[in-house]
């Protein structure tokens, strides 16, 4: 994988360790490992990072961090990865999964008008819709983190065999060359 440029967009070990929400975490966030980029550090990341972008929960940061840590992943990616959720992308991501959920359990879908978000809706609409929500949201978060850990393991080992081969090319161009 092209290390150049996952280290361009990294911040840097001491910006991650002071962060305001991964203090908690202390001395965990001086494990070497989880500053390292290879092929396992970097597939690991991404398969914390997207589970946990699929946690409908406030503060996933801190749980990707937490997992970085536990699963040995690189801290920075893991956390990055969280942001494929954000205000713009959560009600179709969190509607899908609420989709697959509905799906897997067999019920029917409900009416929902993501304009419309008030407290009256969240206290009636969430109370029949909570369970394939969440199920939706456990079956693609581990879709995705299966998917972004094959995924990248296979793209590392592409970029390897690629700039191997290129090498290699190289070294039998220059042989022939001097005979």
């Amino acid at each position: 994988m092209p290390r150049k440029l996952l280290l361009r967009y990294m911040p840097d070990h001491e910006t991650i360790r002071t962060h305001k929400c991964l203090r908690c975490f202390g001395v965990l966030l001086h494990k070497p490992s989880l500053w390292h980029l290879n092929r396992r550090s970097v597939a690991t990341a991404f398969a914390v990072g997207l589970f946990f972008a699929f946690v409908p929960l406030p503060f996933q940061m801190v749980l990707a961090a937490g997992g970085a840590i536990l699963f040995n992943g690189n801290l920075p990616i893991s956390v990055a990865m969280v942001w494929l959720t954000n205000p713009l992308t959560m009600p179709p991501i969190f509607y899908v999964a609420y989709l697959v959920g509905a799906w897997i359990l067999n019920v029917p879908k409900g009416n929902f008008n993501f304009d419309n978000l008030s407290l009256e809706w969240l206290h009636n609409g969430l109370a029949s819709a909570w369970q394939p929500f969440l199920l939706g949201c456990l079956v693609l978060g581990a879709v995705s983190a299966l998917t972004g850990y094959v995924g990248m393991h296979l793209a590392w080992r592409t970029m390897v065999l690629k700039r191997w081969r290129r090498r290699h090319h190289h070294q039998l161009s220059k042989l022939s060359q001097s005979h």
